[in-house]
């Protein structure tokens, strides 16, 4: 199995939650860092705690949702700091609204921030990385990328896009790069209460199913590991999985049991 040490890793989204367990799990590796988020301050919490581990991490701040402070972000760190080995599209939000209540421009600013930036930033490394002669691309999917959910409308959305770009790089750049999808089922994050609604404000609730997930330090592990380990695809998460192949195999019992979910 592969090491990090060393190696330049990138990852969005790395203020809190999975991003933050990457960032710390690969400091304690000596990897490299470049974190990259929207919120100085958690953001400059999470390199003290790097730093503890490596004595190289950079941060960056910018705002996934404006496109071409993304391409602007991209083209600079690759001018300064350098090729990312790894390359971890992390960051992103849900929503908590009814498709009948959503509008547009909610529509294309989830989008914005949970596909099209993995995209720019993704296409504008691409390049480098193969002259480079190869690395690794990540992409944090979701469960609600294999099937689509209540209130998750551009959410689902967005990571249904995200599974369909990622397995096409994956075909494209093989063997010399290699690209792993995540599908995070339930994580102890914050992600519901950053969650949008319809009037594009913070839900401000932690659904009961994510207090209760896996933790976002064992999530990053098993992440990781399936990175390595130059896995595809790999669902994190508890038994709320077995609803993927319930979908795969048996999909009227799942539209069954999904149509019963009470949103929340």
């Amino acid at each position: 199995m592969i090491s990090f040490k060393n190696k330049l890793c990138w990852i969005t989204g790395a203020s809190s939650g999975i991003g933050k367990a990457l960032a710390i799990e690969l400091a304690k590796e000596g990897a490299d860092l470049l974190l990259a988020s929207n919120n100085p301050q958690e953001l400059e919490q999470v390199k003290q705690e790097c730093l503890q581990f490596t004595s190289n991490c950079h941060t960056c701040i910018f705002d996934l949702a404006d496109p071409e402070e993304v391409k602007s972000f991209t083209e600079r760190a690759l001018e300064q700091i350098g090729v990312p080995y790894l390359l971890i599209n992390n960051g992103g939000i849900s929503q908590r609204s009814l498709i009948v209540e959503t509008s547009l421009d909610l529509h294309r600013k989830i989008l914005e921030i949970d596909y099209f930036s993995y995209v720019i930033i993704t296409t504008t490394v691409l390049p480098h990385m193969i002259q480079a002669g190869g690395g690794y691309i990540a992409a944090t999917s979701s469960i609600s990328g294999k099937f689509g959910f209540p209130l998750r409308s551009a959410y689902a959305a967005a990571k249904h896009a995200v599974q369909g770009f990622f397995e096409t790089l994956r075909i494209e750049v093989m063997p010399h790069i290699s690209v792993t999808i995540a599908y995070p089922g339930r994580v102890n994050t914050n992600i519901s209460l950053n969650a949008l609604t319809a009037e594009g404000k913070a839900h401000g609730k932690m659904d009961p199913g994510q207090a209760g997930g896996i933790s976002s330090e064992k999530c990053a592990k098993i992440y990781l590991k399936a990175i390595k380990k130059r896995k595809p695809e790999v669902l994190i998460g508890g038994k709320e999985l077995l609803t993927v192949y319930i979908k795969r195999f048996f999909p009227r019992l799942f539209f069954k049991i999904i149509t019963k979910v009470k949103p929340t």
